[in-house]
């Protein structure tokens, strides 16, 4: 198997844009999840949301994809009004950061033609942190869900548990639980496994590049192009 990530702002590609939101959907209605904020399309005129989409080499087909979503003064993180009923600290704790300064790694899903190679557990996380380090930001949070969680903590997020409980709560809806994570320091990810500081830093170094990834469903490659 062959696949292309890259990055794109929200805007600049409405095809792709079009294709991401239809298969996201299509991934939240098999949950029985047809009301969540990261459904929400208002993020398509963000002009500060990076889009990541995981596409044919042919750029005929999106296989899945995800979002590095900046807050800013009309763009408040998804996260916030998702779960501000049910821990209302959560507007406090974003606030201490200035606009463009966090962001939210969010929308990340894909398609079952590409199940079981880890494109959204492992490398679109990954293609995450490395755009928000690029980007230079102070802090990139999102939420794991029990099946991510550990991927999540390997790349250097760490669970914020002075929200929710411990940092658990029940989103997008009753029965589906996610822990809200942070990466406070994308420059040295002091969290992340060695050998992930090492492929994110040599991500950023090398934006575009083909790279030769292995899985339980066995090798295949990655064209990336996460030049901003």
């Amino acid at each position: 198997m062959e696949v292309r990530i890259r990055v794109i702002k929200a805007g600049d590609d409405p095809i792709s844009t079009e294709k991401y939101i239809r298969g996201h959907y299509s991934v939240l209605e098999s949950y029985g999840v047809t009301k969540v904020t990261s459904a929400d399309r208002s993020w398509v005129s963000n002009p500060n949301t990076y889009l990541l989409i995981v596409e044919s080499m042919d750029e005929l087909e999106v296989y899945g994809g995800g979002r590095v979503q900046l807050k800013s003064q009309h763009f408040p993180l998804p996260l916030e009004s998702a779960i501000e009923e049910k821990d209302i600290k959560i507007k406090e704790y974003v606030k201490r950061y200035n606009e463009l300064e966090v962001a939210e790694l969010c929308g990340v899903w894909n398609s079952k033609k590409i199940a079981g190679y880890g494109i959204g557990s492992i490398f679109l996380i990954r293609a995450g942190v490395i755009v928000s380090s690029i980007l230079k930001l102070e802090n990139l949070m999102g939420f794991c869900s029990p099946f991510t969680l550990k991927n999540c903590q390997n790349l250097g997020f760490k669970v914020i548990e002075d929200l929710g409980d411990r940092g658990s709560f029940f989103y997008p809806k009753e029965g589906l639980l996610a822990t809200i994570t942070e990466i406070t320091d994308l420059e040295k990810l002091p969290y992340a496994l060695p050998e992930e500081q090492e492929k994110i830093l040599f991500l950023k170094e090398n934006p575009q590049h083909v790279a030769c990834e292995t899985s339980p469903k066995g090798d295949f490659r990655i064209m990336y192009d996460l030049k901003i």
